[in-house]
């Protein structure tokens, strides 16, 4: 079974394991859930086990390099391989409920396999079944949404789990942290607490660097400079008030505290393409 939309591919087939590792692609989030038997995977000349009951999770913006993999007989599984668009617009639900996303987004990058507990297993195999019933389901107006919100629900439920498995100083700081560990955290703090904030001199300033300094470590450390997650955070607030609420453009522009609505109207021109009103007008199910 393979069932897939322009952002989601669902699948228990090992082809699907196939073409995926042959295409390494680094802008797509895959979730393997290992119902039974077990996976070894090449990944960076390392060999990843895979086992019953275990949840593999690749994050986007990797260069991740796959090999060979072997598995056992009664190897069965879900893959689930989301799209970096739909991966952001979890990413930015994550930004504004989740206080140390990034760090768990971390503690993934460096422990990319989970052993779920016997009610983690349920929940996992709950979602991936009513995912699949939802690809599964007529085309409707809705149906964008309602994948997403599956997968950010489910993703949140990663999170969840995650405070069993990890540990998080009450200062949020993790072992032998290191200098630019500290910054880019502390400057996704500030983003979080500032979001109306677009200058990274201001960040910067915080943060006593220089705004030169922030922007090497935060794309040394997410692949963003601190200008585009700036960007990012904006715009897409910018496409949520437009797309999910009736406020016009001028007390939109108010409220995310732009000088005049002239001023919002360039910026969201510059950073998309189009006019606030060109991003009212299109259907949810055509986002990019």
């Amino acid at each position: 079974m393979t069932l897939s939309t322009p952002t989601i591919l669902l699948s228990n087939d090992l082809q699907g394991i196939h073409e995926y590792a042959k295409t390494r692609t680094k802008n797509t989030m895959t979730v393997l859930f290992c119902i039974q038997g077990a996976i070894d995977v090449e990944v960076n000349h390392h060999m990843i086990h895979v086992g019953a009951n275990d949840l593999y999770v690749r994050l986007p913006s990797l260069e991740v390099e796959f090999g060979t993999y072997t598995n056992s007989r009664d190897f069965l599984f879900y893959q689930l391989t989301i799209h970096e668009s739909l991966f952001e617009q979890m990413m930015l639900h994550h930004f504004h409920s989740e206080p140390r996303w990034w760090e768990k987004q971390e503690f993934l990058r460096n422990n990319p396999v989970i052993h779920l507990s016997e009610s983690g297993v349920r929940l996992c195999y709950s979602y991936f079944e009513i995912l699949s019933i939802q690809l599964n389901a007529m085309q409707s107006n809705y149906r964008r949404e309602i994948e997403q919100s599956i997968c950010i629900a489910a993703s949140m439920e990663i999170l969840n789990y995650l405070d069993q498995v990890m540990i998080i100083s009450s200062e949020g700081e993790h072992l032998s942290i290191t200098q630019s560990d500290y910054i880019f955290h502390e400057f996704m703090r500030l983003m979080q607490l500032n979001s109306n904030q677009r200058e990274v001199q201001w960040f910067a300033a915080q943060l006593n660097i220089t705004p030169k300094y922030l922007s090497e470590v935060s794309k040394a450390r997410s692949g963003k400079s601190a200008s585009e997650w700036i960007a990012f955070i904006t715009i897409s607030e910018i496409k949520k008030q437009l797309r999910h609420t009736t406020l016009p453009v001028n007390e939109i522009a108010r409220k995310m505290q732009f000088p005049n609505a002239s001023f919002f109207c360039q910026y969201t021109k510059k950073h998309t393409g189009l006019t606030p009103n060109q991003i009212r007008k299109q259907r949810y199910d055509q986002q990019d």
